[in-house]
């Protein structure tokens, strides 16, 4: 396994805190249009397909961005890239809320999209720097838990939100939030020593090129990657279209459907809270093994289901394996290559947000064709395979090391 860091000088707490606060409202930049699209466009007089285009541009610039980030983080330093892009997020996100139309509100999604996309790269990055690698992933699982409940504020809370003050609110609400975060990082950048340091072996002359190439030269950065496309291409290819299915064959209401959903985030939460535990049972091979077989039985669930009841418990399930699994593979990202772990981390996250566009758009096709039955039988089993595939190389790898 990979060797221990001496702790740096500082509080790691309290700067992985704001990390975790700006990466709340990034993450809930994601999924918060998903509920606010009829609102939208009824304000904006325009159609609710034509008002979509704010999800996309937002996406785009949101997983295409992570693709050059990475060597800036490396150059300049990841708490402080995390800072300035939290307080440009701060910036883009208000003009969402205070666009007259929607061409400007696309202008302003497309730039916070490309603002708040370096926000957790930089984070996860910054962690594997100060961080030692045998409690990173205790540290990150925690960690998770912002994201996770931006996730489910994003896709709940904003709509509520919405119903009740209206969506320019909503981007209020998330400006401020990122504002908050962001006079944190700063203050802490100001105050707390352990954001300067860095254990990356960069050297300050290196380019985009060199710093790619150090992470794409590497066997095992290039398979945590691969394994992180067809996760995320497997996994959300199937699970975006779970609510659909619900309300398709068990006519379940959309409120319901929304309800269901959510609680993915709550299997999300259970490992984040359950963290520590997990790994010292289970350890990586454990976790990334376990939470293969649980989201093959959640999702064999969802296929065959006599009744709409028993979804809630599949996707909370599925949550719980989704973290077990991916949160491991988070963990090697940040230590697959260390002279590099900005470009390294920053290409992982990229790999996901394509591998989830692939992933979702296959499924399109097939539930047209196919309903959602096949995608939830493709998916445990892909999801399985994918698993075990990636235990046994962790396996391998650390009796290599050893």
């Amino acid at each position: 396994m990979p060797e221990s860091q001496a702790p740096p000088r500082g509080n790691a707490t309290s700067a992985i805190t704001f990390l975790a606060l700006a990466s709340f409202a990034a993450q809930a930049m994601v999924r918060v249009t998903d509920s606010l699209l009829p609102q939208i466009a009824a304000d904006l007089n325009v159609t609710v397909g034509a008002t979509s285009i704010v999800v996309t541009a937002y996406l785009l610039a949101h997983g295409s961005v992570q693709l050059v980030i990475g060597p800036i983080g490396d150059r300049f330093g990841k708490y402080l890239c995390a800072a300035i892009t939290a307080a440009a997020s701060a910036v883009m996100v208000l003009a969402c809320g205070l666009a007259p139309s929607l061409p400007v509100l696309v202008a302003a999604r497309l730039a916070s999209g490309l603002a708040t996309g370096g926000i957790i790269p930089f984070a996860f990055a910054f962690i594997g720097d100060v961080i030692p690698y045998e409690r990173r992933q205790q540290v990150l699982g925690t960690f998770l838990s912002g994201q996770i409940l931006g996730q489910l504020f994003g896709q709940a809370a904003g709509g509520v939100l919405g119903d009740y003050f209206g969506w320019r609110t909503v981007f209020f609400i998330l400006a401020a939030l990122l504002a908050i975060g962001t006079l944190g990082l700063f203050y802490q950048l100001w105050r707390n020593p352990i954001t300067h340091a860095s254990h990356s072996s960069a050297q300050p002359g290196r380019g985009f090129v060199a710093d790619y190439s150090a992470v794409l030269r590497s066997p095992w950065a290039r398979t945590v990657i691969v394994i992180a496309f067809i996760e995320a291409a497997l996994l959300f290819g199937a699970f975006t279209y779970v609510g659909a299915d619900l309300h398709l064959r068990f006519g379940v209401g959309f409120t319901l459907v929304g309800l269901f959903v959510g609680t993915f985030a709550i299997g999300g939460l259970i490992y984040s809270l359950s963290v520590r535990v997990l790994v010292n049972r289970f350890g990586q091979t454990g976790l990334a093994a376990g939470g293969g077989a649980l989201l093959a039985l959640a999702f064999v669930t969802l296929a065959f289901e006599p009744h709409y009841w028993m979804a809630p418990a599949a996707i909370m399930a599925i949550g719980l394996g989704y973290y077990m699994l991916h949160n491991t593979l988070q963990t090697n990202a940040t230590q697959m290559t260390p002279e590099a772990r900005g470009t390294a981390v920053a290409i992982f996250s990229s790999a996901l947000y394509l591998g989830q566009t692939a992933g979702v758009a296959a499924g399109g096709i097939v539930i047209d064709r196919f309903t959602a039955v096949p995608l939830f039988l493709v998916a445990a089993v892909g999801l399985l395979a994918l698993a075990l595939w990636f235990a046994r190389a962790l396996k391998r790898r650390r009796a290599l090391t050893f």
